[in-house]
């Protein structure tokens, strides 16, 4: 897939995996418009990056997602849908049981899938108007293998892989222009990610093997430890859930 002179939309684009996206994208020659619920996040990714088009909304929020559209279409079109936005509850605030860990839930299921769900609904239509059109949707190593200590974020994340490769085979049986691809990364050294320890790996190590992934029409684009995990998994499903999941960070559990 060609990235020059694309127009991309990326959730959750003011910092972390989704800035890097954008500076790794506008590099590549494509025009990029950034979404987040942060207006000053917004703005400094703007100050850094002055041709990045911003506009605060919330990937969860099903009104902000259709007043997006009509921004969108204000401003052209899209042609690569980038659904980055993603939220993690830390299980230290509230365990894995009773109403707060439901509400985090709640919140991580709307955003990390149901809102994913919405927002390519709503693009679909313009997506596949264009010649060469793409989502991406992320997903993670969690996806594979749970971790215990983030049961509902590893789940929402299970579901939007299915959802993911479902949607793919739909759009192929369809013959429709627009390819679905899916990142799965590991542990990735964000704000998000700042108080878990482990090995992570970064933003910019990341988007490369995205943006390579793209341009190869791979679909499935597994970064780093994930390749690993993905085969463990797969020959020894009791054997890598230990290993994701050592004794000292189960006792967190307790």
């Amino acid at each position: 897939m060609k990235l020059r002179d694309k127009t991309i939309l990326i959730t959750g684009g003011s910092a972390g995996i989704g800035l890097e996206a954008a500076k790794q994208f506008l590099e590549a020659g494509a025009k990029v418009i950034i979404t987040g619920r942060n207006q000053v996040k917004l703005e400094e990714a703007k100050k850094r990056f002055p041709s990045l088009i911003t506009i605060k909304s919330d990937a969860g929020n099903q009104e902000d997602a259709v007043l997006l559209l009509k921004q969108v279409k204000t401003l052209g079109g899209i042609d690569i849908l980038y659904n980055n936005a993603g939220v993690l509850s830390p299980a230290s605030n509230f365990g894995v049981t009773g109403d707060a860990h439901y509400e985090n839930a709640l919140n991580e299921m709307n955003i990390n899938y149901l809102g994913v769900i919405h927002l390519n609904n709503l693009f679909m239509e313009m997506l596949q108007s264009r010649a060469e059109s793409a989502i991406i949707n992320t997903t993670s190593i969690l996806s594979y293998v749970p971790l215990n200590t983030e049961a509902t974020y590893s789940a929402s994340k299970v579901a939007l892989r299915f959802y993911t490769e479902a949607l793919r085979a739909h759009l192929q049986i369809l013959n429709s222009r627009v390819k679905v691809f899916e990142l799965l990364p590991p542990l990735v050294a964000t704000e998000m990610t700042a108080d878990m320890d482990g090995k992570k790996i970064t933003p910019e190590n990341v988007i490369k093997a995205l943006i390579a992934g793209l341009r190869k029409d791979r679909y499935t684009i597994r970064v780093g430890d994930t390749k690993l995990v993905y085969i463990l998994s797969r020959i020894s499903p009791r054997l890598m859930s230990g290993l994701m999941n050592p004794k000292k960070l189960n006792a967190l559990l307790k």
